[in-house]
């Protein structure tokens, strides 16, 4: 018999192994996760493409990522807009314009920190979606339409999960 995990409603879930400490194992969905655990399962989970991940597991790393790539941006453009300076350009037609600098140096600098992110979050975030599928029942290759169409990465991330989404689950591979 399987024992549920503490959080997990057995009408509305399928059940998932408990761990000695109460937690389901590496390999199993955690469902009801919290947000700081979703985000150590995340990088843990780093490049695995067995197994399941809950709604919960997907929607908290997903509100990271976004919450993440907004500060990012939006420190490097408040940035860049308060440090803005011009120069007056007059070019004889009776006209004088105002032609922004070019942007310090540190501006190049802080502008990759985002695309840094990106690349340490690309893998685990494709693993993921994967996973999630795995959750609904669904092959995790179906994952690639969300790359390119963004709109079907969010309904794949609120399909229910599927009892029968427990063919993925790989338990030899858990350490």
């Amino acid at each position: 018999m399987t024992e549920l995990h503490p959080t997990q409603d057995p009408n509305t879930q399928p059940p998932t192994p408990a761990a000695h400490d109460g937690e389901p194992p590496r390999w199993a969905p955690y469902y009801g996760i919290s947000f700081g655990r979703a985000v150590a399962r995340f990088f843990t989970k780093y490049a695995t493409f067995s197994g399941r991940a809950s709604r919960s597991e997907f929607w908290w790393a997903y509100l990271l990522n976004v919450v993440v790539s907004f500060v990012l941006l939006g420190v490097i453009l408040a940035l860049r807009w308060s440090t803005i300076e011009y120069d007056t350009v007059d070019f004889g037609d009776g006209n004088v314009y105002q032609v922004a600098q070019a942007p310090a140096p540190w501006f190049w600098i802080l502008f990759l920190l985002p695309t840094l992110w990106w690349l340490a979050t690309i893998v685990p975030t494709l693993a993921l979606g994967w996973r999630r599928l795995h959750d609904a029942n669904l092959a995790g290759a179906l994952w690639i339409i969300a790359l390119f169409v963004g709109i079907v990465g969010i309904v794949f991330g609120l399909l229910p999960s599927n009892p029968e989404g427990a063919r993925f689950d790989r338990p030899e591979e858990a350490r």
